[in-house]
């Protein structure tokens, strides 16, 4: 049973349409089924529209933001505890603790970067839920490429390929969290990549 999803979102104002389109039914999936979202803790973009949904509907939010951001003002005034932290690498310790899955939503280089961290987590066995882009619009279309090429060019293990799943829209992500079993911490051992002929065993960790 899926208690409790971390989210990774734009927080920025502005975005087309479409994009909070999907992400008020993302949020409104999440509440209908009981399922509790930690997120950013943002007022705008994704973010905001996810936190309204959730938050009219009595759903349950959780949003953990740094002192710095709070400070200026980008804090959902909402929130009825929120977590205040120190550190963004705080922050996104905490958004992924305690979770039955990961929720990618479309995003800039913030929401790419607290993805490729729990990505590089898995891998390294230190993340063993799901992770799931959300691929709206065909937005992630492009680094959803750039991983295969990773692969292709053997700078990742053809088993890294199955650390995420991409769902295209919010109706498929719960059954993709529901279904994707837990990833095997052993997989460490798998984390380099074998050397080619020619090639010297190397590894980006």
């Amino acid at each position: 049973m899926i208690k409790r999803v971390c989210v990774f979102a734009a927080s920025s104002p502005g975005i087309p349409e479409l994009y909070l389109k999907a992400s008020r039914e993302m949020a409104g999936i999440l509440t209908e089924l009981n399922i509790a979202m930690n997120y950013g803790a943002g007022s705008v973009g994704i973010m905001g529209a996810m936190a309204d949904v959730m938050l009219e509907k009595q759903g349950i939010v959780t949003g953990i933001i740094p002192e710095f951001m709070k400070e200026m003002g980008w804090m959902h005034p909402h929130l009825s505890d929120p977590v205040i932290v120190k550190t963004m690498h705080e922050r996104k310790n905490l958004m992924v603790s305690d979770v039955d899955g990961v929720i990618a939503m479309p995003g800039g280089v913030g929401t790419l970067e607290e993805l490729l961290e729990v990505i590089t987590l898995k891998q390294l066995g230190q993340f063993l839920k799901p992770i799931i882009i959300l691929n709206t619009n065909n937005y992630y279309d492009q680094l959803i490429k750039q991983f295969q090429l990773m692969v292709d060019e053997n700078f990742m293990r053809p088993l890294h390929g199955s650390i995420w799943q991409v769902a295209s829209s919010p109706s498929e992500v719960i059954s993709l969290i529901e279904n994707e079993p837990d990833w095997d911490p052993s997989t460490i051992k798998y984390a380099a990549v074998e050397a080619n002929v020619g090639r010297v065993r190397t590894s980006d960790q």
